[in-house]
């Protein structure tokens, strides 16, 4: 048993320190191919650069004046223009459809549509016959 046991350990620190000695050695290697490549492309780089600047020239700088700006035009009723508000015509049609619905609408028609149980109902509700006729109209345009 306590041979399995040295052996089992002895195997174990062989191969890590066999394997961290390929990882190191891959390493250096790599780092040695790293700077190879670094150095053919500067010397690529160098040669395109002396190339490149002489034949690509940079665009001539501007001279450019300025001009005076003016700030005595404004208007505050060019920055700030009031806007212009909506014809109220839509909501005035309406109303008078309302009205001319009510008007034509009475207690009558409005007792032989819902009941005379509902409008009374309507009637306590809303405080008067005028808005429970109102909601009879409503009732009617709604159908």
């Amino acid at each position: 048993m306590k041979i399995w046991l040295t052996s089992t350990l002895s195997l174990f620190f062989i191969t890590g320190c066999v394997s961290t000695t390929e990882y190191t050695q891959l390493q250096n290697k790599n780092a040695q191919q790293r700077l190879l490549i670094q150095q053919q492309q500067s010397q690529i780089d160098a040669l395109k650069g002396k190339k490149t600047r002489s034949s690509v020239q940079k665009a001539p700088k501007r001279n450019v004046k300025l001009k005076k700006v003016e700030d005595d035009n404004y208007s505050s009723e060019y920055m700030y223009p009031k806007t212009k508000q909506k014809p109220q015509n839509t909501t005035k049609l309406a109303q008078n459809q309302t009205t001319t619905a009510s008007s034509m609408m009475g207690r009558e028609e409005c007792i032989s549509m819902i009941g005379a149980d509902k409008f009374e109902k309507y009637t306590q509700m809303f405080g008067n016959e005028a808005a429970s006729i109102k909601r009879c109209a409503m009732l009617k345009a709604m159908n």
